[in-house]
């Protein structure tokens, strides 16, 4: 009997094991999903619009962070549509917004320097709260601060101001 599982393109084994350690459970678990999301998609690596959309399913204090059930149905549905097709003219490509500089084999460990750039600075967010562990609140931020990512572009699209979110997560920081 064959197999009819279809092959997915395996991923590199991250040189950026330091960017898993730290986290809550939650974001740890967002991780996993779109290092899944990326292989299932043929991506070569995780970018910022894996992250945003494994925040989304995964963490309800990111999903708090929106303006309402119609917007995040909006973002969802737009990360949906990329998953299934959207997407194929990033898979070519790696993201690089300009947040970090980019190295000449970026993305070889499977990572976009976009969303090394955003794990490292959910990361700082945290310490800045003083904090130990790294939670989903902090990756939303510090994504929405990267203006040239692609999950602010998935953002744009479905309308959603990220300056606005940053506002948001910032209240929801100091409160929480």
């Amino acid at each position: 009997m064959q197999n009819r599982t279809p092959q997915i393109p395996q991923q590199p084994a991250s040189s950026h094991a330091g960017l898993d350690a730290g986290l809550t459970a939650e974001l740890a678990s967002v991780v996993t999903g779109a290092r899944r999301r990326a292989l299932r998609d043929g991506d070569r690596q995780i970018d910022t619009a894996h992250l945003l959309h494994s925040l989304i399913e995964a963490d309800p204090q990111v999903r708090a962070a929106f303006d309402g059930g119609p917007q995040l149905a909006k973002v969802l549905g737009y990360l949906v549509q990329r998953s299934i097709g959207y997407g194929l003219r990033w898979q070519a490509a790696v993201e690089d917004s300009g947040a970090v500089a980019a190295v000449p084999e970026a993305g070889a460990d499977g990572w976009s320097p976009s969303a090394v750039s955003a794990m490292e600075g959910a990361r700082a967010r945290a310490a800045l709260r003083d904090v130990r562990l790294v939670g989903g609140l902090d990756l939303l931020a510090a994504l929405a601060a990267d203006q040239e990512c692609r999950a602010v572009e998935v953002l744009a699209r479905a309308g959603v101001d990220a300056g606005l979110l940053a506002e948001r997560i910032a209240t929801a920081l100091r409160r929480g």
